[in-house]
């Protein structure tokens, strides 16, 4: 008898499970469709002996401390502050657009008052912000948002950005200044031997037992469990009662190539020429010396694997009417961006991961009768996904 029947070995389950079994001495089973951990982070060495991602590039990047002092736990770190290129009317500019990236499209040299003020005179007013078009009109104006945006976003989403919630297009800055950093945070670095290594120590405990290339409905009328945490899409537990969720899936093209490097940046991003959005180059991300580099290309796609949850209304509506059967669903716990249909960095799943931990001990406390009382407020932990979600811009602080 297993205390909890973990499905799939990304992020969420592989904390869940760590801390279930270190912190609780519960007994997990953690289960994975795929042939290895570590879900979309999972690394290796191709055939050339070049780290790479396989399902492309993960970068690490956090402000919260408790997020970080938690994974260092099971990997060193290397410091990497991430930056990219757009290929922009035949040259390679910054993205997020800096004042660099103004002077050398137009052929300038304005200073930082004079971009914001560049800025200020393209921008359109925009009484309401609702849509991804909407929040870059309303801060660069038209032009820019043709030459960056608008097609990058059709090509990923599928969608144009006026039908997309503004969400999207929020998660990048415009600046006035140099810094070509593409985030900001406090915590920039990647896992010093890899993601994988990173849940390979994370795992290695004797009350976890993992089993890969299988799925949980061969198993679950099998193996005796008590409760689960499940971390697949949360339509495909429910067999897609209310319907599917729409989801954006990727497709990579793998090349290693007879040269030490290849691109000019760690990625490149392609609004505008051909099918793929970016290539990137796993050297540059995992510090790697080889005298042959691995590059991959990115092809969005309309089916395959679940990546990208699409941030339209009615899929909201939807997905509600599966977060209420979630709710309601005894001993059986969603966690992650596919459980809860959001578009979570790393961090944030570590931190809903953590969250929902610390619900669980504190239940289990509670059904044993040696829980404290309840604060009059939640603090700390309790609102580590809240100080990581993106503030919206348009909410008025109270």
């Amino acid at each position: 008898m297993f205390d909890y029947l973990i499905v799939g070995a990304g992020f969420a389950g592989s904390v869940l499970a760590e801390r279930l079994a270190t912190r609780s001495n519960k007994k997990i089973l953690i289960i994975d469709k795929r042939n290895h951990i570590g879900g979309n982070a999972y690394d290796h060495y191709n055939e050339e002996g070049v780290m790479v991602h396989k399902y492309g590039p993960h970068i690490f990047h956090t402000n919260s401390k408790e997020v970080f002092e938690y994974l260092s736990n099971f990997t060193d770190w290397r410091p990497y502050e991430h930056w990219v290129l757009a290929s922009v009317d035949g040259q390679h500019v910054p993205i997020p657009i800096n004042l660099d990236t103004i002077n050398k499209l137009y052929g300038t040299n304005m200073t930082s008052f004079e971009v914001d003020a560049f800025f200020e005179s393209q921008a359109e007013e925009v009484p309401v912000i609702r849509t991804s078009e909407d929040v870059v009109v309303s801060k660069v104006g038209r032009e820019l948002y043709e030459k960056f945006f608008r097609n990058y976003t059709r090509k990923q989403w599928g969608l144009d950005p006026s039908e997309l919630d503004k969400s999207v297009t929020s998660r990048v800055p415009t600046r006035t200044n140099r810094d070509r950093r593409y985030f900001t945070d406090t915590y920039q670095a990647m896992p010093l031997h890899g993601y994988t290594k990173m849940f390979e120590k994370m795992l290695d405990h004797p009350n976890i037992k993992i089993m890969l290339n299988t799925d949980y409905h061969d198993i679950i009328n099998v193996i005796p469990f008590k409760e689960m945490i499940f971390t697949g899409p949360v339509d495909e537990y429910f067999d897609f009662k209310f319907g599917k969720l729409p989801y954006r899936s990727l497709e990579f093209k793998h090349e290693t190539l007879n040269k030490e490097w290849h691109l000019e940046a760690p990625v490149v991003n392609y609004p505008n020429e051909h099918l793929y959005t970016r290539i990137t180059e796993f050297k540059a991300l995992t510090g790697q010396q080889h005298p042959k580099t691995s590059i991959v290309y990115e092809f969005p796609r309309a089916e395959g694997d679940p990546y990208y949850p699409i941030p339209k209304p009615e899929n909201a509506e939807l997905y509600n009417k599966y977060k209420k059967l979630a709710d309601e669903t005894p001993n059986v716990h969603f966690v992650g961006r596919l459980a809860t249909y959001k578009y979570y960095n790393m961090d944030q799943v570590v931190a809903q991961a953590l969250t929902v931990y610390k619900k669980l001990t504190e239940k289990e406390k509670e059904e044993k009768g040696t829980a404290k009382p309840a604060k009059p407020a939640i603090t700390g932990s309790a609102t580590l996904m809240e100080k990581l979600l993106p503030r919206d811009p348009d909410k008025k602080k109270a």
